[in-house]
């Protein structure tokens, strides 16, 4: 996910039970005023809530990140003293973004098989999480944090009795000295016994309720007066400010924040390897009806599917557009080796941008990658402009011309024009880079990642497809029996293929087999039988493209697929075809009516304009002018609609991301209480759980312990993951599983699907649910 936000650190302060007057008062102003001096500061900002002070001071982009954290320190470390009240320290938050949440989990107590048992309680669970769980992951390499939510957090309560307090003459103040004063141990000098030295301690560390108890708060005539004379005490719950719900009930659990730059895919895994070796160390009770209850830990949002299936895609829009490209070439040029030799460009510029990535520190996120994707065909461009020449050179060549002066003569002779087409579309990329803020952030890396291709493209089609097109082309099979014994190998690798592995390549190369020996033996019929060859592969390919594709949806059969590309090529090939016929014509009839052939692209341009302002902005001059001579052209039906149309795009732009999750995000009233806000929190996880196409929802209400989260308990944060239309693996790819002769799903002895790759695709939505929306 491109990290758009600003360059910006947190200073996050805590004052338990104060009003937001007061820490505004007494704790963020003067911390926001002493903290303006710090060099590259652009702006801060500052929050005051119920208990913490939070203050987002912004650097300019180009101060480091980690240079700025140090400037922060050293201010804080010098603040006058006495400027903030004595019991509140301010520290730094985390060396993280808000996009570095990467991992949120729950404690769930489960069976050796992974069933839900419960049988813990939230104290428990949040005891574990605090000093077990949590130390264990923020120990995983790449991790900045990880924040504790929900639960109870263990503590002493100290309950006064006011009728007691009265008879024994103390007050509240007496008390909490006394309290402050138990829990200390005193440290002395040494002394020294029979030559040997003693440290001198008092010891006063409290370890049960007990210990607390004894405490005395005042003599009265020589006689101590305790704690447990005026008060009770007992170990409780803390003060809450968070809650986390999963599927209608309480839980506990935390959430991974990756440090700023790192590798998120890394860091998961990192954390991943440490939950495997904490997992052997966490504790597991029996329950009352003997079943055996262990301590998992459960993620509920995990960033590696979103990585796996974006760089599923990727690879799946690089395969597509090479299949597209073969069949292209095949139709089009009527050469198969030029097919082969323009889609072989494709993979190979791919790397050599992803090598360019990592030497310029370009991060491989969505915009990024998407950068690569439009890029190919000026790749394929590059390809077919320099191999169909050398196609034409080679069909026309001399007889005195060896095969390597045919090339060179066909590369010198389009490269300059080449060379300067992609130059001209990597300058027209120039004032992307020179973007600021949090547009530069979204596409500068598009724009690195597309120059990055055309260069490889370039060099690659320029050095090294000629060297190719030599080898390529020179491969020729002379003799009758070599090509008789290929042909028959050919067949042979067919079949086996047919009934080892898949029945299309068989057939295929069964086919090609026959056809090629076909032509072998009937020389009259030799050009008939070579399109024939075109075809059939041109019909294979078409298959795959289908088989991959499928873009009438999974729910129809692979042949209606199939026959909807056909049809989409021939019609696309059709109007090519057509286009170069009748190319002069339309040529010259457009440079003997040159204005009313512009009025094509000035419309256009126009249209353009409406879309990019809205119909208001672009038109709204017009709507001036008129209402000085009375004529109201706002209050037509035209305009209205036209209006509501065209409002314009905006000014921001964010690419829509379909992470297989929703993120809801409702508010209750401010001053609803915890209580009622985990009522409705609970009620609306369970019913967004009951719709059959969501696979969890957990929601969160106020805030988890850290400075990256100031919500309020009246935000809610409900993470909603719904399960993909069809069955999918890591990648995002649907997956296959087998049927029975009706058509049915066989499942094995656990019900689980069995899967198969010539089975069917398993759909997990209803018949009327087309989309996520």
């Amino acid at each position: 996910i491109p990290d758009i936000g600003e360059n910006q650190q947190i200073v996050f302060t805590k004052w338990p039970g104060r009003s937001p007057q007061d820490i505004e008062d007494q704790i963020t102003y003067p911390l926001t005023t002493s903290l303006m001096g710090i060099p590259g500061v652009k702006t801060i900002r500052s929050s005051s809530m119920f208990g913490f002070s939070s203050i987002y001071i912004i650097f300019d982009d180009d101060i480091e990140f980690y240079w700025s954290r140090s400037r922060i320190l050293e201010k804080l470390n010098s603040l006058p003293q006495n400027l903030l009240p004595e019991d509140t320290q301010p520290t730094l938050g985390p060396d993280a973004t808000a996009l570095g949440q990467i991992f949120w989990y729950t404690l769930e107590g489960r069976t050796p098989e992974g069933e839900v048992t419960g049988g813990w309680d939230l104290q428990e669970l949040r005891s574990i999480q605090d000093f077990q769980v949590k130390y264990a992951l923020a120990s995983a390499k790449g991790v900045s944090e990880v924040a504790s939510i929900g639960g109870f957090v263990k503590e002493y309560q100290v309950d006064v009795d006011p009728a007691a307090m009265q008879a024994h003459g103390v007050n509240l103040m007496q008390i909490m000295t006394a309290i402050k004063k138990s829990n200390l141990d005193i440290g002395a000098r040494t002394i020294e016994i029979n030559q040997a030295e003693y440290f001198v301690r008092g010891i006063g560390y409290v370890k049960e309720l007990e210990d607390l108890e004894e405490a005395v708060v005042k003599l009265t005539n020589n006689t101590p007066v305790r704690i447990r004379d005026v008060a009770r005490v007992h170990y409780g719950p803390a003060d809450r400010r968070g809650v986390l719900d999963k599927m209608g009930a309480e839980v506990v659990g935390g959430v991974v924040v990756a440090r700023y730059g790192a590798n998120p895919l890394e860091v998961i895994n990192n954390v991943k390897e440490k939950i495997n070796e904490l997992s052997v160390g966490l504790p597991e009770k029996e329950l009352n009806d003997g079943t055996i209850s262990k301590l998992t830990v459960v993620p509920f949002y995990d960033r590696t599917q979103l990585i796996y299936e974006t760089l599923g895609t990727l690879e799946s829009a690089l395969s597509l557009e090479v299949i597209i490209t073969i069949i292209v070439i095949i139709i089009m040029v009527l050469n198969l080796r030029a097919s082969i030799l323009i889609s072989a460009l494709i993979p190979v510029a791919v790397l050599m941008t992803f090598i360019a990535m990592r030497y310029f520190r370009v991060d491989a996120n969505i915009v990024a990658l998407s950068g690569i994707a439009i890029a190919i065909g000026t790749i394929v461009d590059v390809g077919i402009v320099l191999s169909e020449n050398m196609i034409r050179h080679l069909e026309t060549k001399k007889s005195g011309q060896n095969l390597l002066q045919v090339i060179y003569q066909a590369t010198i002779e389009v490269a300059p024009a080449v060379i300067t087409a992609v130059l001209t579309t990597i300058i027209s990329f120039i004032p992307v880079f020179s973007m600021e803020a949090a547009e530069g952030k979204l596409f500068r890396p598009l724009a690195f990642t597309k120059t990055f291709v055309l260069i490889a493209a370039l060099l690659v089609a320029v050095i090294i497809l000629p060297a190719m097109a030599h080898w390529l082309f020179a491969l020729k099979a002379s003799n009758k029996k070599i090509k008789l014994a290929l042909n028959a190998l050919l067949i042979i690798i067919g079949v086996y293929s047919a009934f080892a592995w898949t029945f299309w390549i068989g057939l295929t190369l069964i086919l090609l087999g026959i056809v090629n020996l076909a032509a072998q033996y009937y020389q009259a019929y030799q050009k008939l039988l070579f399109k024939s060859n075109i075809l059939i592969i041109a019909l294979a390919v078409s298959f795959v493209l289908a088989r991959e594709w499928l873009p009438l949806g999974a729910s129809n059969s692979l042949f209606a697929n199939f026959l909807f590309v056909i049809l989409s090529i021939a019609l696309l090939l059709l109007i090519f075809l057509v286009f170069i016929r009748y190319y002069q014509q339309i040529l010259s009839r457009a440079l003997r009516f040159k204005l009313l052939f512009l009025t094509i692209p000035a419309l256009l341009v126009l249209w353009s304009i409406i879309i990019w302002l809205g119909f208001g902005s672009a038109f709204g001059f017009l709507a001036n002018g008129l209402d000085k001579v009375g004529i109201n052209l706002r209050s037509t039906t035209i305009w209205e609609d036209l209006y509501h149309k065209y409002p314009g795009i905006g000014k921001e732009f964010m690419p829509a991301l379909d992470e297989g999750s929703f993120l809801l995000m409702p508010t209750s009233m401010p001053h609803a209480g915890i209580e009622e806000n985990k009522r409705v929190l609970k009620l609306l996880d369970m019913a967004v759980a009951n719709i059959p196409e969501i696979d969890m929802v957990v929601g969160k209400l106020g805030r988890v312990e850290s400075a990256l989260d100031p919500a309020p308990i009246s935000m809610y944060e409900n993470v909603i993951n719904y399960k993909s239309e069809y069955k999918t693996d890591i990648y995002g790819k649907r997956t296959r599983f087998a049927v029975d002769s009706e058509g049915s799903f066989v499942r094995d002895e656990n019900g689980e699907l069995i899967p198969d790759r010539f089975g069917e695709y398993y759909r997990q939505w209803r018949e009327h649910i087309k989309s996520p929306d």
